[in-house]
């Protein structure tokens, strides 16, 4: 298994049985956390399904043959891939059905419909599913469908409350699990992102087995700030002028791109969850401040979804630490 996969390994079993018993369907949507591998399985999967020299049912590409060559220079011909533009906040339809001069004959759709030229089938992969727009799924609703023999379509989302009912129901769900503490500390060491196995094993278990979120914790800003977050939870005197500016600044560093912002603050009220979570079961132990917390762990969990919905960014970082502040005061 590619060290990319650890911790996915019944994952591929799964594919290498479904394809021995010539049972691969056309659809398969992966689910699971940010930063889990869901990317990596997916571009690993389509090498193996379009690799002219191993059998598919190996699964494993063979990294030499001029199928595998071009795919891993991404210019596969029978590949398609499709994920978010940057700035934008939903799937534009012209990725599926081309833009308005040239609609239904380029983008994903087109593609995928179109005779293999290197191989027996064509591989499609959507990433960032969750931001399908509605109309950018009814296209592709349409390809879902009626597929085209021997394609195969890959939707990589978080969640599947996040996909539409009618995609939903033609797809296969594939979940991905959170990665192992050690499975997460070693890819962390490939890939140079801990300098030691005791530096990766802490940003391991503070991840929560996202590859992504250790990445995150890797940069100090972010990791002190979570920490601020919580340890003002629990100090007497909170001060909330100072506290706010501090998450305004870490905000502003990213720029002006309110997408960008919006990721960050993100990525920082999630890294603030698990910092409350981990208070919370040391609170459970000495039972002390567990209601506090527990107040803070669902305010922060309802900052994560009205960041999905668009908020005002400056109004919901004063009110959210304007309402963590009240909860340290014991009101």
């Amino acid at each position: 298994m590619p060290p990319a996969l650890l911790g996915h390994d019944e994952v591929f079993a799964q594919f290498r049985r479904r394809l021995q018993a010539g049972r691969l369907a056309s659809t398969y949507l992966f689910v699971g956390p940010e930063g889990v591998g869901k990317r990596t399985a997916a571009r690993l999967l389509a090498a193996a399904l379009l690799c002219t020299e191993n059998p598919p049912e190996l699964l494993e590409a063979c990294g030499h043959c001029e199928s595998c060559r071009l795919g891993a220079a991404g210019s596969h011909p029978d590949l398609s891939e499709v994920a978010l533009p940057e700035g934008k906040k939903t799937l534009p339809i012209e990725a599926f059905v081309g833009d308005r001069e040239h609609r239904n004959q380029a983008g994903l759709c087109h593609e995928i419909a179109l005779r293999p030229l290197r191989g027996r089938r064509r591989v499609a992969i959507v990433d960032d599913a969750d931001w399908l727009s509605v109309e950018s799924a009814n296209c592709l609703l349409k390809t879902l469908e009626e597929p085209p023999p021997g394609a195969v379509i890959i939707l990589i989302g978080t969640s599947r409350h996040r996909q539409l009912p009618t995609i939903l129901s033609r797809a296969q769900i594939v979940r991905f699990e959170r990665l192992g503490d050690d499975d997460l500390a070693q890819l962390l060491l490939d890939q140079a992102v801990a300098v030691d196995r005791p530096q990766a094993l802490e940003l391991a278990r503070a991840a929560g087995g996202s590859l992504a979120a250790a990445r995150e914790l890797a940069d100090s800003q972010l990791l002190r700030l979570r920490d601020r977050l919580a340890e003002q939870l629990l100090a007497e005197h909170v001060d909330f002028v100072r506290l706010s500016g501090e998450v305004s600044d870490y905000l502003g560093d990213a720029g002006t791109d309110a997408q960008v912002r919006r990721d960050r603050l993100r990525r920082l009220a999630g890294q603030a969850t698990e910092a409350f979570r981990r208070q919370l079961r040391a609170a459970c132990r000495e039972q002390r401040h567990v209601e506090r917390i527990l107040a803070a762990l669902d305010r922060c969990l309802e900052v994560e979804t009205q960041i999905d919905r668009n908020a005002n960014q400056n109004l919901m970082v004063e009110a959210w630490i304007a309402d963590l502040a009240a909860m340290a005061r014991g009101h």
